[in-house]
């Protein structure tokens, strides 16, 4: 237990809060608790050891690797991957401790890697680097449920993103679609779905709610080719299916930095409407829908999805739970969709639609007593009229008035939820 906490417990039994015999009690309580834990230090550090030694071999055996054998270089090339797999077991048959199966599980996800690219090099075995990747992480996905390692599935959302980027963005000639990607997301879903249920709190559960859909956006490009306007559409459903999955009751007691997709499905959503609040976005979408497209295909499949996640958000909190960002895609459909011919129209009703997001994330900062959404409503609105203010003709005394006034609004906003906050603590 820290000094600060045997501080406190020693505070309380002196000012006759409760009996040295009660703080004897609660400092063995959880001084049993914390020995059951495992130490995060030390499994991290474990990891880190695991990667270090696996890339010195790897060194060692670089250094002198021209002077081996065809043979010997073969048996060489197995020997990271013997060594994993003998480690791995042994932490698997003998229950060893998270450390142990995380730190395995690593070194053994590097030694596949390893023994796939030495055995191409000796044999000369063509190939690119999307379908080692592909190889690769299809070879050390099983290793997330025979280890339950959050290492292991880190990694292999790591090595996904990587391989969707390769096939899909960066050799972007080759027009081939990497959907081995979808594959890889089903198969952490499990884990990932058992990690919310079990301690959704939890440090490492924190990093898959940011690494899950940054790893999806950045995957979701890979699927678009042709018709890049329809790419939009794409990810603004995206987005809308993040902000949902953010807001369904699971992840109701989370605090908002841990809540990942909530997070990035609100900056996603704002930042491709802030976007399309200018005339020229407008014009560029005029008569390109292509219904026969990929693409198209592609948005049907996700808005089948949002729709649904929403549906099912109505079901169990009611209609009257949903905010706009939580339809703001449904909006944008029709705004592109039915709209988009006109130039005038779309703008105006996509810059409605911003200002009454800021005002909305506004609303419920204030409801929440939440300063960061709060301010972040008024972000909102400050860059909306930002953006107007090099797009239109209005006079400089008009724009100077309108950047007081929106400075004015943020201090005193501000100062009200600050007042309001006091006087309820106060109650």
């Amino acid at each position: 237990m820290s000094s600060k906490f045997n501080k406190e417990l020693k505070e309380l039994v002196s000012d006759q809060v409760i009996s040295s015999e009660i703080a004897d009690k609660i400092s063995r309580y959880y001084g049993q608790k914390e020995g059951t834990k495992p130490n995060k230090l030390f499994t991290i550090f474990g990891i880190f050891g695991a990667l270090l030694i696996g890339a010195g071999i790897i060194l060692m055996l670089a250094h002198n690797w021209d002077d081996f054998s065809r043979l010997t270089k073969t048996i060489l090339a197995f020997v990271p991957l013997v060594i994993g797999q003998s480690i791995v077991g042994f932490s698997i048959l003998k229950n060893k401790s998270r450390t142990w199966k995380e730190a395995s599980g690593t070194f053994l996800f590097f030694a596949v890697g390893a023994s796939i690219s030495l055995v191409s090099q000796i044999y000369n075995i063509s190939g690119d680097l999307g379908s080692f990747l592909k190889t690769w992480t299809i070879l050390c996905l099983p290793l997330i449920y025979l280890l339950r390692s959050h290492a292991v599935t880190l990694l292999v959302i790591l090595s996904g993103t990587y391989y969707v980027a390769e096939v899909g963005i960066w050799s972007y000639r080759n027009y081939s679609i990497p959907w081995w990607y979808f594959i890889f997301m089903l198969g952490i879903i499990p884990h990932y779905w058992l990690k919310i249920k079990n301690n959704i709190s939890s440090n490492a559960t924190t990093i898959f709610n940011w690494i899950i859909p940054l790893s999806i956006t950045i995957g979701l490009g890979a699927f678009i080719r042709g018709n890049e306007e329809l790419g939009f559409v794409m990810y603004m459903t995206l987005f809308g299916i993040f902000y949902n999955i953010g807001r369904l009751s699971i992840f109701k007691e989370l605090r908002t930095l841990r809540n990942g997709f909530l997070i990035i499905g609100s900056l996603g959503t704002i930042i491709l409407l802030m976007i399309f609040t200018f005339k020229w976005t407008w014009k560029e979408m005029y008569n390109i829908t292509m219904y026969q497209a990929q693409e198209f295909y592609v948005s049907l499949l996700l808005v089948s999805i949002a729709i649904f996640t929403l549906g099912y958000i109505v079901v169990k909190k009611g209609v009257r739970s949903i905010n706009l960002f939580q339809i703001s895609f449904l909006i944008f459909w029709g705004l592109f969709f039915l709209l988009s011919g006109a130039e005038v129209i779309p703008v105006i009703l996509t810059n409605i639609l911003v200002f009454t997001l800021g005002i909305t994330a506004i609303k419920i900062g204030t409801d929440k007593f939440n300063f960061g959404i709060l301010n972040y409503g008024l972000l909102i609105v400050s860059i909306l009229i930002i953006c107007r203010f090099f797009d239109t003709d209005m006079s400089f005394i008009i724009k100077g008035l309108l950047f007081v006034i929106v400075g004015a609004g943020f201090f005193l906003t501000n100062y009200m939820m600050l007042k309001k906050q006091q006087k309820k603590s106060n109650l």
